[in-house]
């Protein structure tokens, strides 16, 4: 199932210098950080800002294009989180025919706002960000009671722990 999101903010992130988008879903309270490129977030600001350049920017080149041969997007989806990198898809018609293009959720992102198009977040995704972000924090991911009394032993090793277990 996919949920609808919002664009709720664009941010630097203090210690790695990346740009970082937050998405968050329009009915709930789950939100997505998606860490994306320099040019890409300057493209998803500039338009959030109603700048507009002397030239068309790329997404912009691409929109117009779309325009004159009558492609419409429909909706982008982040469809998938493998490895750390999020995955998405652009839905588009063209010449009546439903299609999909595989694109990065930053590129789907600042296409969308120029077409207006929803964006949707796969709940998969969200889920998978949700334990990721579990993970991080160091919070139990296996709600299991073994999962729990793993996140309970591993909590309590100390560092002089280490080495006094033979394997």
């Amino acid at each position: 199932m996919l949920k609808a999101v919002t664009i709720v903010s664009l941010n630097m992130d203090p210690v790695t210098k990346t740009p970082f988008i937050i998405l968050k879903e329009i009915e709930g309270n789950q939100s997505l950080p998606i860490w994306i490129g320099l040019l890409e977030a300057t493209a998803i600001a500039s338009e959030i800002e109603g700048v507009k350049f002397s030239r068309p920017m790329t997404h912009d080149l691409l929109k117009n294009f779309m325009d004159k041969t009558d492609i419409k997007v429909n909706k982008i989806e982040i469809c998938d989180l493998r490895d750390n990198t999020y995955y998405a898809l652009i839905h588009l018609t063209t010449r009546g025919k439903p299609a999909a293009i595989d694109s990065r959720p930053s590129d789907a992102i600042a296409l969308a706002l120029r077409t207006k198009a929803p964006i949707f977040v796969s709940d998969d995704v969200l889920k998978k960000s949700k334990q990721i972000e579990a993970a991080r924090e160091g919070v139990a991911v296996d709600e299991s009671e073994q999962g729990k009394r793993w996140q309970d032993i591993l909590e309590k090793l100390k560092p002089e722990d280490f080495g006094k277990y033979k394997v």
